[in-house]
């Protein structure tokens, strides 16, 4: 008989976390990122989710095919700014035509250009549990909303609805006390903790914005799990407020070695980086 502790996966004591995969040394939100990042010793697997035409969520930072990453179905690329090709008006098998991972990422010189699609979080989710598995790991996911409010219905589902596509996937999955739910719309992190209130919340906060921490709880209406600044907000006053009310500071995104340390130092609960690479230094 199975002990129930076996399927018991803590939060990390300190939480290494590689973003969209480890988006500096592969494509971004790509099953070969999270592969990558797996075999790196990351503890959480941070990636982004759209929602597609026929409501499955998807990888993806943007709504959209960026023009930075993107060669089109018949070889070629995207001109600079266009956005009209739109996940949420796409079907699943549109999407997969799309290549996303063989053009020269011009921000990201070390990452190596290799074939890749959007995939689904379904397969995502299957594919590096079978992977970290094989390897004698358990990871956590990291899973931002991509929503806003002036977006309904045109790049995205309403947040009650965005909530529900992502949750089928992920309890379909059995992972939903090995996730994390972050966000800067407010609003999805409101619907997860009403209906899903075992589920852990992370807020995303902006470098720029102007609100207290005071203020942003309250506009949030509840405590989350983790406080997720920009990185320069970070301080050992805010980490100490965070703490005091119970909850983790993981900042974003963290590239520079002698930043990380910095940070550790002040005392955060873990870190995102496009370079997971760079984490040995510190352990």
């Amino acid at each position: 008989m199975q002990n129930p502790s076996d399927h018991i996966v803590e939060f990390p004591a300190f939480d290494w976390q590689g973003h969209r995969g480890c988006r500096g040394l592969l494509p971004e939100n790509t099953l070969p990122a999270m592969y990558k990042a797996i075999d790196l010793g990351v503890t959480t697997l941070e990636m982004d989710v759209c929602i597609a035409k026929d409501g499955t969520p998807v990888l993806s930072h943007e709504p959209f095919f960026h023009d930075e990453i993107t060669t089109l179905p018949n070889g070629q690329t995207l001109p600079a700014g266009d956005e009209s090709f739109l996940l949420y008006q796409m079907s699943m098998d549109s999407i997969q035509q799309f290549d996303v991972g063989q053009k020269a990422h011009p921000r990201f010189p070390q990452q190596v250009a290799t074939a890749a699609v959007k995939p689904s979080l379904a397969t995502v989710l299957e594919k590096t549990q079978a992977y970290a598995k094989a390897k004698g790991r358990k990871i956590w996911y990291n899973i931002e909303t991509k929503s806003q409010a002036f977006t309904d219905f045109i790049r995205h589902p309403p947040p009650a609805e965005f909530v529900r596509l992502l949750m089928n996937v992920i309890n379909q999955a059995g992972l939903s006390n090995q996730v994390v739910i972050q966000s800067f719309d407010m609003r999805t992190l409101q619907v997860l903790h009403a209906q899903y209130p075992s589920v852990k919340l992370a807020l995303l906060i902006e470098g720029d914005d102007p609100r207290s921490l005071p203020k942003q709880l309250e506009d949030l209406g509840f405590t989350p799990f983790i406080y997720s600044p920009e990185f320069s907000r970070v301080s050992p006053v805010l980490i100490g407020d965070c703490h005091r009310l119970g909850m983790k500071v993981i900042p974003w995104t963290v590239n520079q070695v002698v930043v990380m340390k910095t940070l550790k130092s002040m005392g955060v609960d873990g870190l995102i980086s496009d370079y997971p690479n760079l984490y040995h230094s510190l352990q």
